[in-house]
């Protein structure tokens, strides 16, 4: 067992005996929250709470389950009324499920999201607010905790996505072979230096702003989306929420204006990511400058708790961040978006019709191969936008081709013939 495990359990009981309540329950509860975060150390929790390595897998169920309520013993207590006594518990509770992490002396991301969610769970059920007090190891452990998501409901919501289906709803888009390489590196390097912080080691400076460049329709947003929710599941920002938005969401009409306008976007996003479509516009004028200089403060006040992604063409993004150095310093990383080639844009057309319970023929597929190919591929070329756009125009031009059926069959009804395709991009 580590120094800092012993003394979290030695809060923890000393919280106990202040409730009242029984020491063998209590060693038990610490036991199953301990498995619950583990991971695979099977025998160091063993022999830290003196248990038969076979009880692990079912304590560690148990302790899950704790990840969106409150332990057993300390839901007696918040039913009982006893908020002082809950409120200690639960501090300590936290505490024990933060540094149970130290059994593995490897512990996986998994394992470390783990004990955050289950502190946070804790506190959030005894209404614990970080303090700041710096009363002690364990109870720092626990604002730490406290500090990655809100309080716990009374009713949770479901649970949010973990990094592992995160990374594989990434892995499972279409296309974009070097943008999930360049999500998944930026993924290693974060994790690693949360690593190197908890060992206490020096951690790197590590921008986790982002340039996003493009032509549209290249899957910008959806991956900023994803990136919201990942940097989330890595206890990065609070929520996995993305607000979006452009120039029109943070310039106003009159200098002055604009900073409370700009400021009002970040507050907006506050614990999640704000994602600045089309920024290159903001550096054609004064009020743009003056979003701009807002929103470089917004990032520096809120270092720890805001992440922005701005996205645009390539040439005019460069040209954006290289001109201010505000800006410059704080995006280190940028990553392209390819245009999707031919077979891609395909497979997107075809995933539109089984989302929507449509079934096209071969010949409607060949149609739309003839339709991409003639379109030029230079700066504005509409990717998948332009698929969607080919997508509903076929769908408009069969409604209109069954008009006048008065029943017509599933198969009829699913079909979509090359007669549906547009003769042009452009939907005619």
């Amino acid at each position: 067992m580590t120094r800092r495990l012993d003394d979290a359990l030695a809060a923890l009981r000393a919280a106990a005996s202040s409730a009242r309540l029984d020491a063998d329950d209590v060693h038990r509860e610490a036991a199953q929250l301990a498995a619950g975060v583990c991971g695979d150390a099977a025998d160091a929790w063993a022999e830290a709470f003196d248990e038969r390595s076979g009880r692990f897998e079912a304590d560690a169920e148990t302790g899950r389950a704790w990840m969106s309520k409150p332990t057993p013993l300390l839901a007696k207590l918040i039913a009982q009324g006893r908020s002082d006594d809950a409120q200690a518990y639960a501090v300590a509770l936290a505490g024990v499920a933060v540094e149970a992490c130290s059994l593995d002396p490897d512990p996986s991301l998994a394992s470390i999201n783990t004990a955050g969610r289950l502190a946070r769970a804790q506190l959030g059920a005894a209404r614990v607010a970080p303090s700041g007090s710096g009363a002690g190891p364990t109870a720092a452990a626990a604002e730490s905790a406290s500090a990655v998501t809100p309080a716990v409901e009374e009713k949770p919501a479901e649970p949010a996505p973990t990094l592992a289906e995160l990374l594989a709803k990434l892995d499972a888009l279409i296309g974009l072979t070097a943008v999930k390489d360049q999500v998944h590196r930026q993924v290693a390097l974060l994790r690693v230096n949360q690593l190197r912080d908890a060992k206490g080691l020096k951690a790197a400076d590590v921008s986790r702003h982002l340039v996003f460049v493009g032509n549209p329709g290249t899957g910008k947003t959806t991956v900023a989306r994803l990136v919201a929710g990942i940097y989330r599941a890595l206890g990065i920002l609070e929520k996995g929420t993305l607000v979006e938005t452009d120039r029109s969401g943070l310039v106003a009409g009159y200098l002055g204006q604009t900073a409370i306008k700009t400021s009002e976007m970040i507050q907006k996003a506050i614990g999640g990511l704000l994602f600045i479509d089309e920024a290159y516009s903001l550096a054609a004028d004064q009020y743009g400058d003056e979003a701009i200089a807002t929103l470089v403060k917004g990032m520096e006040d809120h270092r720890d708790d805001l992440v922005v992604i701005v996205a645009g063409y390539p040439d005019e993004m460069a040209y954006f961040i290289a001109n201010n150095p505000g800006l410059e310093s704080r995006f280190a990383t940028t990553i392209s978006f390819p245009d999707y080639t031919t077979d891609e844009l395909v497979k997107i057309f075809e995933s539109f019709c089984s989302s929507a319970d449509f079934t096209p023929t071969p010949e409607c597929i060949a149609k739309l191969r003839t339709l991409l190919q003639s379109e030029p591929r230079d700066q504005g070329f509409g990717n998948a936008r332009l698929v969607r756009n080919l997508f509903e125009a076929a769908l408009a031009r069969q409604a209109w081709r069954l008009r006048d059926a008065k029943e017509p069959s599933v198969d009829d009804l699913r079909r979509l013939g090359a007669e549906d395709m547009p003769d042009t991009t452009k939907g005619g």
